[in-house]
C-alpha cells in the first residue's frame, strides 16, 4: 500500500511540475513538442530557441531530482528497504505508476483530448505526441524505468553497503 502512495506522491510531483510549466501558456513547455512545433513557436515569436534551450535544463532538472532523490529516499528512508532487490523492486513499482500516468494522464488524456495544451498557430501539427516520440516515451517508460531503478538500486546497494 504503501508503494501505491509513494507512486501517487510522484504522480503529483510530475503534475505539479506541468501545472507551473503551462500556468502562462502551454508555449511554456515547448520542450516536450516535436521541433516542428518548436520551430513554429519560435517563427510565430511566441519564445525563442534560448528560451526554449533554458527552459529545456530547468525543466530536466526538475523531472529528474526527484527520480534521482526522492524515490530513493522513499524507498530506502521511509520503507526501510535494505540491499539490492528490495529497493529495485520498490522503486521500480514507485516508477512505473508515475510513468503510466505520464503516458495515460498526461501524453494521452490531458495533451491528446483536452485544449490546456493546444499551441494557438500550431493546430495543422496535431496531434503532438506521435510516432518516434511516442514510441520513445513507452520505451523509456518500460525499459527506461526498470533499468533507472537498476541503477538506483546499485548506488543505494554501495552506500549502504
Amino acid at each position: 500500500m504503501i508503494l501505491i502512495v509513494e507512486g501517487i506522491v510522484m504522480c503529483f510531483v510530475l503534475l505539479i511540475i506541468c501545472v507551473i510549466g503551462i500556468a502562462n501558456g502551454p508555449v511554456g513547455l515547448v520542450v516536450f513538442y516535436e521541433q516542428e512545433v518548436k520551430d513554429r513557436v519560435v517563427e510565430l515569436g511566441l519564445t525563442t530557441k534560448e528560451k526554449i534551450k533554458k527552459t529545456s535544463i530547468i525543466t530536466m532538472i526538475a523531472l529528474f531530482v526527484p527520480l534521482m532523490v526522492l524515490v530513493p529516499l522513499m524507498v530506502y528512508g521511509i520503507n526501510g528497504a535494505s540491499g539490492f532487490f528490495e529497493g529495485f523492486w520498490q522503486m521500480l513499482v514507485v516508477l512505473m505508476i508515475s510513468g503510466l500516468f505520464d503516458r495515460l494522464f498526461i501524453d494521452w488524456w490531458w495533451v491528446g483530448h483536452t485544449k490546456a495544451w493546444i499551441i494557438p498557430g500550431t493546430e495543422d501539427l496535431m496531434p503532438y505526441i506521435y510516432g518516434k516520440t511516442l514510441i520513445g516515451k513507452w520505451l523509456s517508460t518500460l525499459v527506461g524505468f526498470p533499468i533507472l531503478a537498476a541503477i538506483l538500486a546499485g548506488i543505494m546497494q554501495l552506500i549502504t553497503g
